[in-house]
Order: structure tokens, then sequence, then C-alpha cells
């Protein structure tokens, strides 16, 4: 039975990983008092009881919790933006080279970010392959369902009587300094962070993102991405579509309620689409903070996962 603790089991990352877990017959559990959660002492004796222990806070309280872990034997999961690009912090997209042996090794693993990973997954292996130049400048769209902002923005959303802007997709990010561009451009391997479009719309969840590009862009053609996407996917939960689909559509919520990941390539010779499809809350959120608690106990990746449709 492996001990686990939830720091910061009332978000919505935190809740969707304590229902998950509740539901296993191989996990026990530890449980803070609700008036008592706020405790640092209390805190400190439930991490360090734990064998893994999930960090679902904002940056700055997970520093601080993760600084609360006084053994070498808990293996912390932080699921904020806080270490994702921090020195003896394993990131932790185990479909990357090399990475699910790094994971499986490591007691510090920084869950990516949403947009991150679908634009990580796209880019990385086609910059490690020579495909994509690293000094490339890209161009990233993101779309998301509301569950992306957290209870603040679910709120505004299932209002009854809301702000009709909400009726129709929204740009956010306007500033490009979006809190994921850091490790988009570090975990990619690129010299450049993308101009980075992120669009909230109405809708609960799932998540697509795009990266066009350019024939000139790139060393190749389309069919060698493809066929480094299909060298790459073999293994894991993400798995390259060879057929296009849904009559010329490609939806944003596809892959709602799912742990896995799409990879797509669409348009022609001149002009290229690469997409990726997946839910903010399954491999955007908890259910990859699962996959790696899974890596971390031995087990199979994909146990307590939605894989399919």
């Amino acid at each position: 039975m492996t001990n686990v603790f939830i720091d910061g089991s009332s978000g919505t990352t935190g809740l969707q990983i304590r229902e998950r877990l509740s539901l296993r017959d191989d996990i026990n559990l530890i449980e803070v008092p609700y008036e008592e959660r706020h405790s640092e002492e209390v805190r400190r004796q439930a991490l360090n009881a734990a064998d893994i222990a999930f960090l679902c806070l904002p940056d700055d309280a997970a520093e601080v919790s993760a600084s609360l872990v006084e053994n070498d034997r808990t293996a912390v999961i932080d699921t904020s933006t806080r270490h994702r690009t921090a020195e003896g912090w394993v990131y932790g997209l185990p479909e990357l080279a090399g990475q699910r042996e790094k994971i499986r090794a490591s007691r510090r693993i920084a869950n990516p970010g949403c947009h991150a990973t679908g634009f990580i997954t796209l880019v990385e292996p086609l910059v490690k392959a020579g495909v994509i130049p690293t000094a490339a400048e890209l161009n990233c769209i993101s779309l998301t369902g509301y569950s992306g902002g957290g209870k603040t923005m679910i709120a505004q959303y299932e209002e009854t009587e809301r702000d009709p802007l909400l009726d129709a997709p929204r740009l956010y990010g306007l500033a490009q300094s979006h809190k994921h561009l850091k490790e988009m451009k570090q975990i990619s391997g690129l010299v450049n962070e993308p101009v980075f479009c992120p669009i909230v719309a109405d809708y609960y969840s799932g998540m697509e993102t795009i990266v066009p590009l350019f024939r000139n862009q790139i060393c190749g053609d389309i069919d060698t991405i493809k066929e480094v996407f299909r060298s790459v996917y073999r293994e894991g939960v993400i798995h390259f579509a060879e057929e296009s689909g849904e009559n010329g559509f490609c939806s944003g919520n596809a892959f709602a309620g799912r742990d896995d990941l799409e990879i797509r390539v669409e348009g022609n010779e001149d002009r290229i689409l690469l997409i990726s499809r997946f839910d903010n809350l399954g491999k955007g959120a908890c259910g990859a903070a699962i996959q790696n608690m899974n890596l971390l106990m031995g087990i199979p990746e994909t146990t307590g996962l939605h894989t399919g449709g």
C-alpha cells in the first residue's frame, strides 16, 4: 500500500486527483483535518509520512511545501509552475526520450503545464530530430475549456447571469508573458519563446494546441514530420493519428474526460499544421500527475487512467 498526501486537495487539480485515488485499493490517502489544512506543522508531518506527495498549490506555497519534506524517501509531484525548469527537478512528461527512466529514479517531479504539454509534444521531437531548427521562431495557438482557469473561472462561466463576453472565445496572455512560456522554450530545446496565443472558450474541458509551419521553416517535408511522430510515440498515452476525421473539423473537446493525447498532422506540402488534442484536466493536469505517480510506484503507468473514448 502506497501512502499518498495531497497538499492542496480543495483546488480543481487536487480535488480530481483525490477523487480518482479514492477509488483505488493500492493507495492509502493521508488526510489532514480541514481546520488544520493551513498548519505548517500538520502539513510537515503529513508530507514526511507520505511515500508520494502531490503539491496542488500556488507557486509560492508549493515552494514552501517542498521545503518541508525532510527525508530522502518521500517523492514529490508538484503540479504548480514553480519547479518545471528548476535544477534538481525532473520534468514529468514520460513520452520524451529518456524521461520515463528519469522520472522513475527521481524524488522530485514537476508536472507539466497544460498548454505546454500540447506544444512540447509537438515540437520537442522535431527539434531533437533536426526537423525544426533550435533557432526557429514559432507560433502557437492553444484552445482550452474554462476549467483550465480553476475554481474562479469555473464559477464565472457557470453563473446564471454572467458577462455576455464569456459567450465567445476569449484570447488571453496578451502581454506574451504567459507562465508556460519558459518551459515551452526550455524543454523543447528552442532558443526563442514562441508567439503564444491561448484562447479560453465556453466549454468545460478539452484542449487543442496548434503549431503552424511553413515548409521553409523545416528541414524535410510533411512526411518527414509524420515519420518522426510515428517513431517517437509508440509507448505511453500519446498516439499519432494517421487519418483525418470529423468531416474537415477538429474539435477542441474531443478528448474531454480522457487521459491520452492525440498528435495530428494536417495541411499540405507548403503549409503544415501540427495539432495535439487532450483534456486540460487529464494529460494536461491530474491524469499526467497520476501517470507520474504510477511510474514512481513501479506499476503500469496507465493504471487508473482513462485512455479510450
